[in-house]
């Protein structure tokens, strides 16, 4: 009989108890240091126990500070005790990365009131948005009670469709007859506000929450916990937790980059065949997440950013860092000829400078030089672990002509 390939893998040794509470979707029965964002927002939620109308809220924080695991935890609690005290509470959660228009956030809504014996489901598309729109206020009519209606990375939503959604969602109390709803935004941009109509922006923010990143000890305490309920007790080394969490924190205190780091990490030693991670397994995590993360990202930029970040990349193989617009435009024109590509206006190469700025591929920070005015220095900031320019002319072979070219720098003019 032929040797099946997970023979050997099934019968190696598990450095795992729980695999599962190393994940983000895990919700832990405890959140450590979030007791007061907790509370601040379970004393409004409570309303909706009374049977009154909770306040809408934003919460603000960067990712993995736990505003997701927070509010999901209480909206577990807030219908478990409704169900208890026979009060009608309906938490409803919208993810607005995946589910990002307004016909499809009203769907998803009202497709969630049903029971599993009905059918009537609100069709994927086809239909106008104001009937989307009635037929949910006839469902929530129907079943009564509060609605809780959360949306996760409302800050995505708003970016990409507008804030009509918003609109109708904190005007819903005036046409719902026998119940009511408190809308909880969840976003990462503190300024995503800014965005919004004034009438809404008033609706919206009634109370705001902000979650401060973690530190690295707060992240220690969170991996602990997880730890102790996922890993083997005598499986984790000296100083393994410690650098995880110094390596998350400054991450910006993210808690998802933290359990990723030592879910990686357990993995690794446990291919190895070991008993125990070590910290250079973490360090080797650290390499594998960074390029897992930011390797499809370059790979599926659109021609035009790619080409801008080569600007970037030649620049500082040509020894010039802190680089200013002026100077990637310049090589970004050569580039473009180079392959044959219509270059683009300066004003929109500094509009794909801020978005390469916020995915995280290079830094532009704006400084001022006082009567000559402000301008952007701008570095890349790929892991070293990553060859970006291999990336982009696996991506799209035609730009290795953009790399092997020779080129004229400003300094050189």
């Amino acid at each position: 009989m032929t040797r099946n390939i997970f023979d050997g893998i099934l019968n190696q040794k598990t450095l795992f108890v729980q695999k599962e509470v190393l994940r983000h979707t895990y919700q832990p029965e405890t959140l450590p240091h979030r007791d007061l964002e907790r509370d601040q927002l379970s004393f409004n939620l409570v309303e909706a126990l009374k049977g009154h109308i909770p306040s809408n809220m934003i919460l603000y924080g960067v990712t993995g500070a736990g505003k997701t695991a927070v509010t999901r935890y209480v909206c577990d609690q807030l219908q478990s005790k409704g169900e208890s005290i026979g009060r009608m509470v309906h938490p409803v959660m919208v993810n607005c990365r995946q589910i990002d228009t307004q016909y499809r956030v009203l769907s998803h809504l009202g497709n969630a009131l049903l029971e599993d014996y009905e059918r009537d489901e609100i069709p994927f598309t086809g239909w106008p948005t104001d009937r989307v729109f009635s037929e949910l206020v006839k469902r929530m009519n129907a079943r009564g009670g509060v609605y809780v209606l959360v949306l996760d990375e409302i800050d995505h939503l708003v970016k990409k469709a507008g804030d009509d959604l918003l609109y109708n969602l904190t005007n819903l109390n005036a046409e719902l007859k026998d119940a009511r709803a408190c809308v909880i935004g969840i976003s990462n941009d503190l300024k995503f506000t800014d965005f919004l109509d004034p009438r809404v922006r008033s609706r919206l923010g009634q109370q705001d929450i902000v979650f401060n990143p973690y530190n690295a000890e707060q992240l220690q305490d969170i991996l602990r916990s997880r730890a102790e309920a996922g890993i083997n007790s005598d499986a984790i080394g000296a100083g393994v937790i410690e650098l995880c969490a110094a390596l998350a924190a400054q991450e910006h205190g993210d808690a998802r980059c933290a359990l990723d780091l030592l879910r990686v990490s357990t993995e690794k030693a446990e291919q190895e065949g070991l008993d125990i991670v070590e910290q250079n397994h973490v360090r080797i995590a650290q390499a594998q997440i960074e390029s897992d993360q930011v390797t499809p990202v370059i790979r599926t930029l659109p021609t035009q950013q790619k080409l801008v970040l080569a600007a970037v990349l030649i620049n500082e193989n040509n020894g010039l860092r802190n680089m200013q617009t002026g100077e990637v435009y310049h090589i970004y024109k050569q580039a473009c000829k180079n392959i044959g590509q219509q270059f683009l206006t300066s004003r929109r190469i500094s509009g794909i400078i801020s978005n390469l700025d916020m995915l995280g591929l290079i830094t532009a920070k704006t400084i001022s030089r006082g009567r000559y005015g402000r301008s952007k220095e701008i570095n890349s900031c790929i892991p070293t672990n990553i060859d970006p320019s291999d990336v982009m002319a696996k991506a799209e072979p035609a730009l290795t002509e953009v790399f092997s070219a020779k080129y004229r720098h400003q300094s050189q003019l």
